[in-house]
């Protein structure tokens, strides 16, 4: 099979090992991927960020191959029981293809939204060992025990840790393409890398003394730390720039505040003008079941939401008019930006505020607390030297030295429009 893909250009899965490729394509599970975007909400601040779980997917399992293709070009000094065997190979393009199975509805606000909700992670690990779905019934029908080694994989977990992490971990494929295909489609060059480069500097770090100790990953200290480098600072920027910017935020806000509140009605007792089997499910004290969240999509939730511009109770009509008109919230960033009053007070304030406009705060009032560890230091991806020695990513940059361990931060306050300048003026009094 091969595809044309606006990132990548021409994206092949012909050989044997890719083959479990094209069947995944036609399971149920992966296919709803194409009805869930990449950037959930984003594509109100940045019209063109409208691509799908689904090309991402496609585009992991890609930038697989070519990980697993490099990894075999530098794997002659290894044993045999280290390599990377047709069977690894064929697990790891699994793991990549099926990475973002169990995300909900745009990308990771859902399972923000519902209380008690599992995150996407254990789903996509309950979508893989659940014997009804189709995704499992391919694996299995590759091998018995596929089904496990990939949800393994999707966890972090291999005999080959080097494997594990390029599936989940600093440097793994999942970023590889997300941040190339979230550049592009929003517009931002910041996101933009040198993966050629990067995957061609790529080193197994053989330095331990145990020959029985699986190697890492590292990069070549003469050719690979520019490219290191800039992949992390991409990473750091697309933050910045894209993945908190403030309507973002500000629209994901609502759409939480929109379910919890659907929520809270149907656990009150409430009929709404439609109904979605895993709201009510959480409304019951409940999680849903596994056919019920296959149903959850992009679109299932917004035709709810339209239908919610009806509902009965004032405050979830008039959250949902004002999503679908993009009549989005605005937002007061905090910590001395805006304003050096404490987030906790400001919020305090903005309630206050609310009430006295006749507004629930618990609808129209939110403090939004965005947080991301760009470089968090502990990775095991390692540099390694010409003679032999490995180093610490931090100890051989001076960017990752001060980027090590630095959160990135952006704490707003969410609010109702018409509340925007008597709160300013409350807030600089």
């Amino acid at each position: 099979m091969i595809l044309r893909d606006p990132v990548h250009g021409l994206v092949a899965f012909e050989s044997e090992e890719a083959d479990v490729v094209v069947r995944l394509l036609e399971t149920r599970e992966v296919q709803r991927l194409r009805r869930i975007r990449q950037l959930g909400l984003t594509s109100l601040a940045f019209p063109g960020a409208e691509h799908t779980r689904f090309s991402h997917a496609l585009g992991a399992a890609h930038v697989m191959q070519l990980l697993v293709a490099r990894l075999r070009h530098i794997d002659v000094d290894l044993p045999f029981w280290q390599r990377v065997t047709s069977d690894r190979a064929r697990e790891a393009i699994a793991a990549a293809m099926l990475h973002d199975l169990g995300h909900g509805p745009f990308s990771h606000l859902f399972e923000q939204a519902l209380p008690r909700a599992q995150r996407h992670e254990k789903w996509t690990t309950r979508i893989l060992l659940d014997p009804s779905s189709e995704v499992h019934g391919v694996l299995a029908a590759e091998a018995p025990g596929l089904p496990r080694r990939v949800a393994d994989l999707v966890e972090g977990r291999h005999e080959l840790p080097y494997l594990a992490n390029a599936v989940s971990g600093l440097f793994d494929v999942d970023r590889c393409d997300y941040l190339l295909r979230d550049a592009r489609a929003t517009g931002v060059t910041y996101g933009d890398y040198d993966l050629p480069w990067l995957l061609r500097s790529l080193r197994f770090d053989v330095t331990s003394d145990d020959p029985d100790h699986a190697p890492g990953l590292a990069v070549d200290g003469m050719k690979g730390i520019t490219a290191i480098e800039s992949f992390l600072l991409a990473r750091l920027f697309m933050f910045q720039q894209v993945y908190f910017h403030k309507s973002t935020r500000a629209a994901e806000t609502m759409i939480r505040l929109i379910i919890r509140r659907a929520v809270d009605l149907v656990a009150a007792g409430a009929k709404l003008p439609v109904h979605i089997a895993a709201v009510d499910a959480a409304a019951g004290g409940g999680e849903p079941t596994l056919d019920q969240y296959l149903e959850l999509d992009d679109q299932a939730l917004l035709v709810a939401i339209h239908a919610w511009e009806e509902a009965k109770d004032p405050v979830l009509a008039d959250l949902s008019r004002r999503l679908r008109a993009r009549s989005l919230f605005k937002t007061i960033e905090l910590g001395d930006v805006e304003t050096d009053i404490p987030a906790e007070r400001a919020h305090a304030i903005a309630r206050e505020l609310a009430t006295t406009r006749g507004l629930d705060p618990d609808a129209y009032v939110a403090l939004d607390h965005a947080t991301d560890t760009p470089f968090p230091g502990n990775s095991a991806l390692k540099v390694i030297f010409p003679d032999g020695r490995s180093r610490d990513l931090a100890d051989v940059s001076f960017l990752l030295g001060r980027l090590k361990g630095q959160p990135l931060v952006r704490t707003r306050l969410i609010f109702a429009a018409e509340l925007r300048d008597d709160l300013r003026r409350a807030l600089a009094s």
